[in-house]
């Protein structure tokens, strides 16, 4: 199944690119020049999400933004099976595909273990780490594990599927008020139906099937990036990400790191503070 969105070219102003990977066409965006910087998304949105920050690093940066297959303007291929190993898989022969060497990742949500895990096997290859309200363990705080518990249950399940919960509930809630109502589009347009949400669907399990996953990258992550330049860009209103709790954590676990606090900032960071982020990555990695 492929998109049929169009985005508008006042609201993305980048050209889309493709990449026929072993599951399915990817979407990306590959603008400017200079020290590269590979974005990776989380859930529900897309590359979409990293707009701004792209917009005012492109004159100085290489800026690759990915869609995971599932997921904004990528395909929906029958049999891919959507799971966070698989997103990491398809990102990695993306990497490899364009060539990407001495990057910067920068990971938000789900796009900080997606990252990561494309990343440790190209250790060599990585300049440096951006992590921005995102983890690579198992959930361990009681409301993020019912909330994981839930959303696996039939009908919430079929909330996903028929009623675009992660958008119209999750992120929408947070950003409704804040976007204008063609950049609420450019959110809802590109899951546009149940046939289309399946990625959804199945990575909102994947807070509890991939711990076998998140309990590998727990090891890798340190054993192998710890002595990567990493910033820390964090929304400090998020309520599933709270900084109190993964604060200390991440910088406990890399020996070379620095700590932007985005004060007013909840989940959706990138919407909330981008020219913040973008100048906190200039200056970190310049």
């Amino acid at each position: 199944m492929l998109i049929d969105f169009v985005p508008d070219k006042n609201l993305y102003p980048f050209e889309s690119r493709w990449f026929d990977s072993s599951a399915g066409r990817v979407h990306y965006i590959d603008e400017g020049s200079g020290p590269t910087i590979l974005f990776c998304h989380g859930v529900p949105a897309w590359s979409f999400l990293y707009r701004h920050v792209i917009a005012e690093l492109r004159t100085r940066y290489r800026c690759v933004a990915v869609d995971y297959l599932g997921f904004g303007l990528s395909e929906r291929p029958e049999g891919f099976g959507y799971t966070v190993a698989e997103h990491t898989g398809i990102l990695g022969e993306l990497i490899d595909h364009l060539g990407l060497d001495d990057y910067v990742l920068m990971g938000h949500d789900w796009g900080g273990p997606i990252g990561l895990g494309a990343s440790i096997p190209r250790a060599d290859r990585l300049r440096g780490i951006v992590l921005g309200n995102t983890i690579f363990w198992p959930i361990e705080a009681m409301a993020n594990r019912l909330f994981a518990q839930a959303i696996r249950t039939g009908p919430m399940q079929r909330r996903v599927l028929e009623q675009n919960f992660l958008v119209e509930r999750v992120l929408l809630s947070e950003l409704g008020k804040t976007l204008t109502p063609a950049e609420i589009d450019h959110y809802r347009l590109v899951q546009p139906s149940p046939q289309a949400r399946k990625g959804l669907a199945v990575i909102a399990k994947q807070i509890v099937d991939a711990r076998p996953l998140m309990t590998q990258l727990a090891r890798d992550v340190p054993a192998v990036l710890a002595d990567k330049p990493t910033l820390l860009v964090w929304g400090m209103r998020d309520m599933v990400y709270r900084p109190k709790a993964h604060i200390p954590r991440m910088v406990s676990t890399f020996t070379d790191v620095e700590v932007v606090e985005l004060p007013q900032a909840r989940q959706f960071i990138q919407e909330h503070a981008p020219v913040e982020i973008a100048e906190a990555i200039a200056k970190r990695f310049p």
